[in-house]
């Protein structure tokens, strides 16, 4: 879409009730930031790839690693992006380290993604 694409108004009035009703709702600054940073890691496909996998099964970086097709040099890079998010946890299981979905909000942003895609 370009940019004379999108429709504007022809006549500039500013409806002052709403935007003081839509400004006295928006998030703090700090929040929306947040926000636009945790929306940031689901933008590298990669990461999407490790997620879809620990939707199916707790794994190990090895395993993860064979899943995908890639080194565990390049999987460790992106979980730690991904466990900072609070997005995956880890816990150790004798000599392995076995990866997880942090919780099930997890699924539930990437099914909500899904849906939006397929409309």
């Amino acid at each position: 879409m370009a940019l004379n694409d999108v429709e504007i108004c022809e006549i500039h009035e500013v409806h002052a009730d709403k935007v003081k009703m839509v400004k006295n709702k928006l998030p703090e600054e700090d929040e929306m930031y947040d926000l636009a940073e945790l929306f940031k890691v689901f933008g590298d496909s990669t990461r999407i790839k490790i997620l879809f996998v620990l939707f199916e099964t707790d794994i190990c970086v090895c395993d993860l690693a064979a899943c995908l097709n890639m080194t565990q040099s390049a999987i460790s890079h992106q979980l730690k992006v991904l466990k900072v998010s609070k997005l995956v946890k880890s816990r150790r299981e004798g000599k392995s380290v076995i990866y997880s979905l942090a919780d099930d909000h997890v699924r539930t942003i990437i099914g909500q993604g899904r849906e939006h895609i397929e409309e």
